[in-house]
């Protein structure tokens, strides 16, 4: 834009030149004179609307760029961000196929466990700095049909002893206060 504004006032100072040359008289030259001075005083104007206008733009540039920078900053973050969530979802997916496997493997062991035909007592409550801990044992009926312990965790020597018991009076709910009582002695010895 400058360029041509310039070759205009070049133009516009060569026409004033042949004008000059063609003309003897004061009052042209005068009116000349003034022809020339109204043109590089518009020229002026103009050039300074141009630079103002160009400032302006430049201001602009500069503005958008560093909106950019902004929105390239914030893109980044969000970028980061969703990638801790596509990492933490992954661990999570993981997480959840581990304890679909142990919620399988729980299914067929309670299956296994359903088909036996022992009965299995849990206590509780019996330890007091664990209460949550769990005493247990198996008993089912021999072909004898009589009553017989097949396992106990934690183990009694005892239960021998109580088998036999419960074989001889058949009081079964004795038996079970007696195994009671032996986890409980155990725990505080």
């Amino acid at each position: 834009m400058v360029e041509d504004e310039l070759v205009l006032f070049d133009k516009t100072i060569n026409e004033f030149w042949n004008k000059f040359k063609s003309t003897d008289t004061s009052c042209h030259m005068v009116g000349l004179r003034d022809t020339y001075k109204d043109s590089l005083k518009a020229f002026a104007e103009k050039l300074s609307v141009k630079l103002k206008e160009e400032e302006r733009m430049i201001e602009m540039f500069l503005e958008y760029q560093n909106q950019i920078r902004r929105q390239n900053i914030l893109i980044q973050e969000k970028k980061d961000n969703l990638l801790k969530l596509i990492a933490e979802v992954k661990g999570k997916k993981q997480e959840l196929e581990v304890l679909t496997a142990n919620i399988q493997d729980l299914k067929e062991e309670y299956s296994r466990k359903k088909e036996s035909d022992k009965l299995q007592f849990i206590f509780t409550n019996i330890d007091p700095k664990h209460p949550e801990n769990p005493f247990m044992f198996s008993l089912h009926l021999n072909e004898a049909r009589e009553y017989e312990v097949s396992d106990s965790a934690p183990h009694l020597e005892c239960l021998a002893e109580f088998q036999e018991n419960v074989r001889k009076t058949n009081n079964f709910s004795a038996f079970l206060a007696n195994v009671r009582k032996a986890f409980t002695a155990m725990v505080h010895n």
